[in-house]
């Protein structure tokens, strides 16, 4: 990075952003600045890296009514990323809380289409976390897909496509969920082409789950928005549950909910913090 860069520190669950506010596209977002970001040594410090800009200012193709905002998203190590539930939501309390958006039903654009968020609650003392329902769209799931190595057992996972490729293992009662050593990625088989985040999960009770997960382009993280809702539809196919009521999915940086619409899309509501502003040197 060559030029100061003003920024937001926020998190979802303790999932959490570097936040850049670039209404008219003028920040040149490559790989390296990215990475120097999102660096916990010697940057800000980040699981990934957040660029609030205007859909037609961001230099991409987007449908002509798409909405105006569009999040890019980026992981730790630089590369692009379709979705991010939990940056959506920390996204729309900048939104809202920078003035660009007075609603509190909107949509933005990601790059796995339109997302629609809705404010809950705003924070009730200064910084207090916000509330937030996103939109999550469509869930695709393959069952058996592949095989997931941990803790020396080979596991069968389920894929889910949340706009980004999860594969999700349920747990054995004999491994404990906290126990695992996930410093290491889990192996998958087969590898999918464009890698897959990796949720394994241990059951709580009715409608109720723990995970954690290991992100492409990360590691483990304390979140990961599409990878709770990719769990609780996974979870509920693995019970029969076509009730549509919420599952409750526990991970390490807090609680999420997960339900379903009149009409299937996913729906996922959690809490958004935004810690700190700043501005990096130059």
């Amino acid at each position: 990075m060559t030029d100061s860069i003003r920024f937001t520190k926020g998190h979802g669950t303790e999932n959490d952003f570097v936040l850049l506010d670039d209404p008219e596209g003028a920040l040149d977002l490559d790989p390296a600045t990215v990475t120097a970001l999102a660096d916990r040594r010697a940057g800000i410090g980040g699981d990934g890296v957040i660029r609030a800009v205007r859909t037609r200012r961001a230099g991409i193709d987007a449908p002509a009514d798409a909405p105006e905002w569009f999040m890019d998203y980026r992981n730790a190590d630089g590369s692009a990323a379709e979705m991010c539930g939990n940056g959506v939501r920390v996204l729309a309390a900048h939104l809202q809380r920078a003035g660009h958006v007075s609603e509190d039903h909107f949509e933005v654009w990601t790059r796995a289409g339109t997302r629609s968020v809705e404010i809950l609650q705003r924070p009730t003392t200064e910084n207090g976390p916000w509330s937030v329902r996103v939109g999550m769209g469509d869930s695709r799931s393959t069952l058996e897909a592949r095989t997931v190595v941990v803790a020396g057992r080979t596991l069968v996972g389920t894929d889910v496509d949340m706009g980004n490729p999860h594969t999700v293992a349920f747990l054995p009662s004999e491994l404990d969920l906290g126990s695992l050593d996930l410093t290491y990625r889990p192996a998958l088989d087969p590898e999918p082409a464009g890698g897959a985040n990796i949720e394994l999960v241990a059951a709580r009770g009715e409608r109720h789950v723990a995970m954690r997960v290991v992100e492409r382009g990360v590691g483990e993280t304390r979140s990961c928005g599409t990878g709770v809702a990719a769990v609780a539809v996974a979870a509920a196919l693995r019970a029969g549950d076509e009730t549509r009521l919420p599952w409750r999915v526990d991970v390490p940086g807090g609680t999420l909910q997960v339900g379903w619409t009149e009409t299937g899309e996913v729906t996922l509501t959690g809490p958004a913090e935004l810690v700190a502003d700043g501005t990096t040197l130059a």
